[in-house]
């Protein structure tokens, strides 16, 4: 980890992406705008990536993430919608809770200001031609009032992803910052980040 740079985590589905390694390049060359330095998943992966694909390489990853997670002080979480669906990178979604657990600062950043019912709603209506119906009274929790055609409560309603996400983030003393342009998503997350990460020092 770079010298008077303060080392935070950068997830997402981007490591899923293509182009992922210059991606991350990017996204570092940002955070050091900011006296961030980004440490990316594929940084603690090296010893792993020499071995097979299959069960014990994807474990090996899991532990390379949590180590680094361990060792940075933030994280900067991308919670784009995942392979075309409304829901985020489900293990982004586990990073985001296990830095909730270590008690580190976090932020997010999106290019889909699309509220969440609304992106299942569109999911919806444009993979299965089926609509979202009211969920029957009395039925409805106050987290949401409408179902998917499997009878699913669309939830979290007034956010972006689920409630959880969201949450954990604004516990964390982050928010979800929201641009079309990805860089400027990111940048906006990172420069919060950053103001209150040195803040605290």
């Amino acid at each position: 980890m770079l010298k008077n740079l303060i080392p935070v985590y950068l997830a997402g589905d981007l490591v899923f992406r293509p182009e992922a390694l210059a991606l991350f390049s990017r996204l570092k060359l940002i955070c050091a705008e900011y006296g961030l330095e980004g440490i990316a998943p594929f940084d603690g992966q090296a010893e792993a990536r020499l071995l097979p694909p299959g069960r014990e390489t994807i474990l090996a990853f899991v532990r390379a993430d949590r180590d680094l997670m361990d060792h940075c002080a933030g994280g900067l979480f991308c919670i784009d919608p995942f392979r075309r669906s409304p829901e985020m990178d489900p293990g982004t979604a586990v990073e985001i809770g296990y830095m909730m657990g270590l008690g580190k600062p976090m932020d997010a950043y999106t290019v889909d200001g699309r509220p969440y019912s609304e992106k299942v709603e569109i999911y919806w209506s444009g993979a299965w031609n089926k609509n979202l119906r009211e969920r029957p009274a009395g039925d409805a929790p106050s987290s949401g009032f409408m179902e998917d055609p499997d009878g699913m409560l669309v939830h979290s309603e007034g956010m972006l992803q689920n409630g959880m996400i969201e949450g954990f983030i604004g516990m964390a003393g982050g928010s979800v910052a929201v641009d079309r342009d990805f860089f400027q998503a990111f940048r906006k997350a990172a420069s919060r980040l950053s103001e209150r990460l040195y803040a605290g020092k």
